[in-house]
């Protein structure tokens, strides 16, 4: 059966090829370099994402032996692979737009190229909107790649655009291997932020963001008994989200019921989120030290009395130490 993620991707492939093919016409038409820069992105558009549609479908089974997280990574692979792609074809741009520069080559049947590019400027556009959209919805980084570098080909077709109207109306040719070096450019800088962001998931580079959403969470819904969370870690597999942490419960909790405290922790997170999360919580009891920042009114066996209640934050529920007012 046939994914949401790969519906999105197909429907990607199958545009990115319609408008990779009038790209290239209108090149033959012309002889642009500027027009030849749109059509090599589109060619990467392509490759990239047959490999994007490959990846998703690797990502989407189940975990076995010899994958015990999943098989999700290979989404940041398909991303970065995306972008080395990209780079190349922007080197290639700009070496190609330099040297006709020194060696100029006539431009012809401009006005076509103008209709052309601005009609699949207008697909792309509609195209990367929908994939960004499905990227979030699925929470998919090989869904968002994907349709960041499809934008960053509407965004560049809409300069190149403006550069075939100049050229059109002043009939002067260099302007052709400007342009060209200039969204050259902007394609080597776009091609380095997808390897950059690849290789940040395959090294588990903490996520901030979604961990500071799941902090808002945890904080709304926060009991009184749940005296504090640290050593909070949150890894990407792709789109499915692996969560450790350590919890602070009353020491005189048994193990019944600790459980039942980490099950409304894991319930809570899992409800509030679209991503497949898998949770490992790990309970520790409280020392001395908490009951300063202890909320159980209750407490039989408290030490001291409560002095502030700490609230969660980024920079505290990272840390892999209990919460007090006192160094542990």
């Amino acid at each position: 059966m046939i994914s949401d993620k790969q519906k999105a991707l197909i429907l990607a492939l199958i545009v990115s090829i319609l408008v990779m093919a009038a790209k290239m016409l209108a090149y033959f038409i012309t002889a642009s370099n500027s027009i030849l820069s749109d059509a090599l992105e589109s060619i990467v558009n392509v490759t990239a994402g047959a490999f994007a549609l490959y990846s998703v479908s690797v990502a989407s089974k189940p975990k076995d032996n010899n994958h015990p997280y999943g098989h999700g990574k290979i989404e940041f692979l398909s991303s970065g692979f995306e972008g080395f792609l990209v780079a190349i074809a922007g080197v290639y741009i700009v070496s190609k737009a330099i040297y006709n520069l020194i060696n100029p080559q006539d431009l012809k049947n401009i006005d076509i190229g103008i209709y052309l590019i601005a009609a699949t400027g207008l697909i792309n556009f509609l195209l990367a909107l929908y994939l960004k959209y499905e990227g979030k919805k699925l929470n998919s980084i090989t869904i968002n790649a994907n349709g960041k570098h499809i934008m960053s080909d509407a965004l560049s077709s809409l300069g190149l655009l403006l550069g075939l109207l100049l050229i059109f109306f002043t009939s002067i040719a260099w302007i052709d291997n400007i342009v060209a070096i200039g969204f050259g450019g902007f394609i080597v800088y776009t091609g380095y932020n997808l390897v950059r962001k690849s290789i940040a998931g395959v090294m588990d580079e903490a996520d901030n963001e979604i961990i500071e959403k799941i902090i808002v969470v945890l904080n709304q819904n926060r009991k009184d008994n749940w005296i504090d969370i640290h050593n909070f870690r949150v890894i990407k597999y792709g789109s499915d989200l692996h969560i450790d942490c350590h919890i602070t419960l009353p020491w005189y909790y048994d193990l019944k019921k600790c459980h039942d405290e980490l099950k409304i922790i894991e319930d809570i997170i899992l409800s509030k989120s679209s991503s497949r999360i898998e949770i490992f919580i790990h309970a520790d009891p409280c020392v001395a030290q908490s009951c300063q920042i202890c909320q159980v009114i209750d407490c039989p066996v408290r030490k001291q009395s409560v002095s502030q209640k700490i609230i969660w934050t980024l920079s505290n529920i990272t840390s892999n130490k209990k919460h007090s007012l006192v160094e542990n």
